[in-house]
């Protein structure tokens, strides 16, 4: 059975969508496909409907395979009760490939369409990856404007239900909003206490755009992360006197800022703790001490850590 996990509502351009506000995040490092299929019918059981895939997570196969099992073992009675997220990766960031891109993801997870599919990242990478971190020389800007006409083309014909991006400063969603004729749904970015997005979020927020949050408890488990939202002190004082967690504490900050998130957690206790982030709040003390904490830029993946002026640029941004 679902738990009762909160709604926000996006709009695709032409109609307004539910999207549980927090989903299971599925990006990790090594990849292993029966351990994510296991979490996902795990996190199914514990009630999340929300789920957050990508191309070059390598986790939209495992994910086809669970949601196919939950729905033949009576987890869910289809996949209408779910809402999948998955994301063009920057090889295929060009107009002509974003098409078989998307096809390709819906083959991967065995579905008819997608909910969201966001453009990754604002860059393109030039041909097939084959060594990390990916060289610089292969990094060049995204043609945004030819790319998101097909990002559109994939909403009008059915291939996903609503578009978005990740990654994107205000000023190339400004860029992107001049000429979009549906607008972005979602901007997924990197947030939690010790990167609050206070600028992106204000923007966003006045332009009907719906932050999803990854890493909101800081990249903890995964390879480019820390866990140093989780053990800052102010975070770890409040969670000592509400008879929480840091994580719990650091989830439902970011909750209260109006925003989506995707923790990922295979750990099936964690999974509920996540969720048990509903029923209580923080107080205008407790906000604001949050407010305050000193803030650090994102992490970016690893694979962009060869030195590259694009991507030193991105990251200044985001």
């Amino acid at each position: 059975m679902a738990a009762n996990v909160p709604k926000v509502t996006i709009s695709n351009g032409s109609q307004t969508m539910p999207l549980p506000v927090i989903g299971l995040g599925t990006a990790t490092h090594p990849q292993v496909s029966e351990t994510t299929k296991s979490a996902i019918l795990d996190a199914i059981e514990t009630g999340y409907r929300h789920f957050d895939t990508a191309f070059i997570y390598g986790s939209e196969q495992p994910l086809g395979e669970a949601i196919a099992e939950a729905i033949k073992t009576g987890l869910i009675k289809s996949r209408d009760e779910l809402f999948i997220t998955s994301k063009l990766w920057c090889t295929f960031a060009s107009p002509e490939l974003v098409l078989p891109a998307i096809k390709t993801s819906l083959k991967n997870l065995q579905l008819d369409y997608l909910d969201l599919f966001l453009v990754h990242w604002p860059l393109k990478i030039s041909g097939e990856v084959k060594r990390l971190p990916i060289p610089k020389e292969t990094i060049f800007p995204i043609d945004i404007k030819a790319v998101w006409e097909v990002m559109e083309e994939c909403q009008n014909l059915g291939l996903t239900k609503a578009i978005g991006v990740s990654n994107f400063s205000i000023r190339r969603l400004d860029e992107l909003l001049s000429f979009a004729k549906i607008p972005p749904s979602v901007n997924q970015v990197e947030m939690n206490p010790l990167w609050q997005q206070k600028d992106l979020r204000g923007f966003c927020k006045a332009k009907g755009i719906q932050i999803t949050a990854y890493s909101p408890l800081g990249s903890r488990g995964s390879k480019w992360g820390n866990n140093e939202s989780l053990e800052y002190k102010v975070l770890e004082e409040i969670a000592k006197a509400k008879g929480k967690t840091a994580a719990q504490v650091s989830l439902r900050w970011v909750y209260e800022q109006g925003v989506s998130f995707v923790p990922k957690s295979f750990n099936k206790d964690r999974m509920k703790q996540n969720l048990d982030i509903f029923n209580w709040s923080l107080t205008e003390e407790e906000l604001n001490k949050i407010s305050k904490l000193p803030q650090r830029r994102g992490v970016l993946p690893s694979i962009f850590m060869e030195p590259s002026d694009l991507v030193r640029e991105i990251e200044a941004e985001i």
